[in-house]
């Protein structure tokens, strides 16, 4: 079968910017040294381009995860442009597309199927899916958001003022425009690029699925860090409109730092948050599949099953109580009499959740 056509321009900015990453940069190092403001401005740049990509382009716009204020979306579509990665418009509707057909080869943009080099980069290289581009009918609400559609019409001259111009005089005002141009520009860009293209390659290779088997997507805790918190892409493909990728609050998670920072200066609102007794649930339904997969050998499966799945019953409605009641006793901390009562019944279903999860683990234990 013949391969699609080359996109030249595409193919031409990451050879470039790559192949000059590579020799410049060093280069320059080498004959002239970078100095401590420069260094600074690559982190500052990096966190500001990456985090408008996690917070803005993602998380705001292809999944309405929250919402925010006119000012912040400025600066994303600001922060997009220097990302260099298209669009916001352009790049939604190639993540909505992806989340509702992902690792179908002939539609999701950047199926993992396809292999990590096709779903890291290859896919930009080549109009694999010309037609995808003919409408953006799957980000309709995002054409009636003046800002993506200020940034989208004019994504050129932004790309430009952001990449070259702001490091321009950065350089400037340090003495130094090359080297802040090679570090805060060119290197800055390669570095992001790559970081975030991980999530669509090896975010659905290299991990584990706690929530969910139905897709390639994994949780791992190094990409996050390579990623401003979305390496934990198994329970995002799960749960793809809370405005959190790692839950637990010592996930290294900063695109959720940010997004809660935010709403805590009303720059950010509506912050959307799963249940957590769907995310229990699904944990919990992963241990029991897992389980299951491992005693088919066994020639009592079906009584193992069946004692399996009685517990997992159990252990379902007894985590669906326990959260359902705690929701209760934060909704009536204004009412002292009620709010006593309930957690009287909070800890009391707390005591009974213990205690299934210790049935429920020494069941599940005794079959691995």
């Amino acid at each position: 079968m013949k391969n699609p056509p080359i996109i030249w321009l595409n193919t031409l900015l990451f050879a470039l910017t790559l192949l000059g990453a590579l020799v410049l940069v060093p280069w320059r190092g080498l004959a002239h040294g970078f100095d401590a403001i420069e260094w600074v401005a690559f982190v500052i740049l990096a966190y500001a381009s990456g985090l408008s990509i996690t917070a803005g382009y993602h998380r705001l716009w292809s999944h309405k995860a929250y919402k925010a204020h006119p000012a912040m979306r400025f600066l994303f579509a600001l922060g997009g442009a220097l990302a260099l990665q298209n669009s916001a418009l352009h790049w939604s509707s190639d993540h909505r597309i992806h989340h509702k057909h992902v690792d179908n080869n002939d539609k999701d943009p950047y199926s993992a199927k396809l292999g990590f080099w096709y779903s890291h980069i290859g896919w930009m290289l080549r109009e694999y899916q010309a037609s995808r581009y003919s409408n953006y009918n799957n980000v309709r609400d995002l054409q009636n958001d003046r800002i993506v559609m200020w940034q989208h019409k004019h994504y050129l001259v932004l790309v430009i003022l952001m990449n070259i111009g702001l490091p321009v005089f950065l350089g400037w005002l340090n003495g130094d425009i090359l080297s802040m141009l090679l570090i805060a520009g060119l290197l800055r860009l390669v570095v992001v690029h790559h970081c975030t293209f991980f999530i669509n390659s090896l975010a659905h290779i290299w991990g584990s699925q706690p929530y969910t088997d139905k897709n390639t997507a994994r949780d791992n805790a190094f990409l996050a860090l390579l990623t401003y918190g979305e390496g934990y892409h198994n329970f995002h493909h799960i749960f793809e409109n809370d405005y959190r990728n790692g839950i637990k609050w010592w996930d290294y998670d900063p695109t959720k730092w940010l997004i809660k920072l935010l709403s805590w200066f009303g720059l950010a609102k509506d912050l959307r948050k799963v249940p957590q007794e769907r995310i229990e649930s699904a944990r919990l339904q992963m241990q029991l599949l897992r389980v299951q997969n491992k005693v088919a050998h066994l020639p009592n499966y079906d009584e193992v099953v069946a004692k399996l799945e009685a517990e997992y019953e159990l252990m379902k409605q007894h985590l669906i109580a326990y959260y359902q009641a705690k929701k209760a006793l934060i909704e009536a901390r204004a009412k002292p009499l009620a709010y006593q009562q309930l957690k009287s019944q909070v800890d009391e279903l707390k005591a009974n959740l213990l205690a299934q999860q210790q049935n429920w683990y020494a069941l599940t234990a005794s079959y691995r």
